[in-house]
């Protein structure tokens, strides 16, 4: 696959795809009186939406001067059409949708390209960046500030139509569909009502991707739900996603059951250790010594090197298979303090410091050398209740030590720092009672590349649910003490 191709999400829909989408449109009871779309390619949508909708005016635009002549001689006997060559992110959209008579259909297949992705082929198809999503931290100069070019030009798709009647019905990831729908109800936008319909992206476009039809009515605000189809052609959904208390929901009806146990204070869980390059600090035990992972036999201390475990280990049961050295153990510890009490790991990584020094995240430039993230004192409790963030699946695993050691976890793992096997064992039979899975599943989009996240993990209130079984006691009481919130109520945090 070029690259051009990948930076331009340049992936066309096929007709019979664009005539059932536009057939979903139709059964709705939506009848434009213009279509828009404004990545319209070789034009299948534009020939789809005569089609079904004949008196419509037809406005299409695209980048690609070769696919706006395709789509002209495509739809060369369509009177009521115009299709411009133009950039979607420098086009003067509010005069040529002035131009346009409501009901707005605004249609289409935008890019399935991150910005990430953009950003590695060096290409420049991406809107001005801005923390639109208001990361806060860590969240806004790692991954988490990573988006989908899709998302945005959606999103823009929507604010054309703030006060005027109209749909916009997108094809895009699913994930992309949660986050536009979960941000417009954050924000308060007039969002009518939304239906997602899943579709086949590996037979439509032969991409492994959980994609849908995304098809949001603006007018007034209406109810913050979403029922979603199982494909274009079902008429009863399979589930249906929400915003309420200020949370993205994968079962409105299952949340509304267990709400009350949901917390606002909660701050217990952490992530695991993040260095972000494994050939150097992971490691692998020896007779004597240690061999990294440029198959190099490495020698440091034994102080500074701690069992490591994986989400793949975590979600599988297993024991260490790999080391890690730690150069610090705390965010404000520098690992410059190594030169004195570990000597040898001193050397071992100033001899890598251009592997070290090459690491891409801008978290490590403000940094003392050799920096890694997600280190604590909690990163060193000898018990810890673990989950594996890449794996759907709520299962919580006792860690214990390994050889005399604490282990500890990579970032894809979410942890409990206890610091004893009865709290180990205690936390786990709460996290495991079917009010917390039931809990956790209506906040769970299980599609998701990361469906585990400490946020979600920290949602509930371990207290609550340990009352509600007829478990509190002492014991969980000091494990649980109430600090005041912000807004004064009293809220249950993990003694760590």
């Amino acid at each position: 696959m070029s690259s051009r191709k990948i930076e331009y999400g340049d992936f066309q829909t096929p007709p019979s795809l664009a005539k059932r989408v536009c057939g979903v449109i139709s059964r709705l009871g939506f009848s434009p009186s213009a279509v828009v779309e404004p990545t319209c390619g070789k034009g299948a949508f534009l020939e789809a939406a005569a089609s079904a909708f004949p008196q419509a005016m037809l406005y299409g635009c695209d980048l690609n001067p070769g696919h706006v002549e395709v789509a002209r001689k495509r739809l060369h006997r369509c009177l009521r059409l115009r299709i411009d060559t133009a950039d979607f992110f420098a086009h003067d959209w509010a005069a040529r949708l002035a131009e346009l008579e409501d009901p707005v259909l605004v249609l289409g297949n935008p890019p399935w390209v991150t910005s990430a992705a953009v950003g590695t082929l060096g290409g420049s198809n991406v809107p001005k960046k801005s923390n639109a999503r208001k990361l806060r931290g860590i969240d806004a100069i790692t991954g988490s500030a990573n988006f989908d070019i899709s998302e945005w030009m959606i999103q823009q798709n929507i604010r054309w139509l703030d006060g005027r009647v109209g749909v916009v019905a997108v094809l895009c990831k699913t994930t992309v569909a949660r986050k536009i729908l979960g941000h417009a109800w954050s924000v308060g936008a007039p969002l009518a009502g939304a239906v997602i319909y899943r579709i086949d992206a590996a037979a439509e476009f032969g991409v492994a991707v959980d994609a849908c039809l995304l098809y949001v009515r603006l007018g007034a605000v209406g109810r913050q739900r979403c029922d979603v189809y199982e494909s274009l052609e079902s008429t009863k959904p399979v589930a249906t996603i929400g915003h309420q208390d200020g949370l993205l929901l994968a079962d409105v009806d299952a949340y509304e059951q267990w709400a009350g146990l949901r917390s606002r204070g909660f701050v217990g869980w952490r992530s695991g250790l993040k260095h972000d390059c494994s050939r150097v600090f992971e490691l692998q035990r020896l007779r004597r010594g240690w061999r990294n992972g440029l198959g190099e036999d490495v020698s440091v201390e034994e102080d500074v090197v701690f069992p490591l475990l994986k989400s793949s280990d975590v979600a599988h049961g297993r024991e260490p298979r790999k080391h890690v050295l730690v150069p610090q153990r705390s965010m404000s510890e520098s690992p410059l303090s190594l030169q004195q009490r570990a000597p040898r790991a001193w050397r071992y990584l100033l001899a890598h410091q251009e592997a070290l020094a090459e690491r891409a995240s801008s978290i490590y430039r403000s940094r003392p050398p050799f920096s890694i993230f997600g280190v604590g004192g909690y990163s060193f409790s000898p018990w810890k209740v673990a989950i594996a963030g890449l794996y759907k699946a709520l299962h919580f695993v006792k860690v214990g030590p390994f050889n005399g050691r604490p282990v500890l976890l990579d970032d894809t793992c979410y942890f409990l720092p206890c610091e004893t096997e009865a709290d180990c064992d205690l936390l786990i039979e709460l996290l495991s009672s079917l009010p917390s899975t039931e809990f956790y599943s209506a906040l769970a989009f299980w599609d998701a590349k990361r469906p585990i996240t400490a946020r979600l993990l920290n949602q509930l209130d371990l207290a609550a649910v340990a009352k509600h079984l007829g478990m509190w006691n002492g014991h969980l009481a000091q494990l649980f003490p109430c600090n005041a919130g912000a807004d004064g109520a009293r809220q249950p945090t993990l003694v760590l």
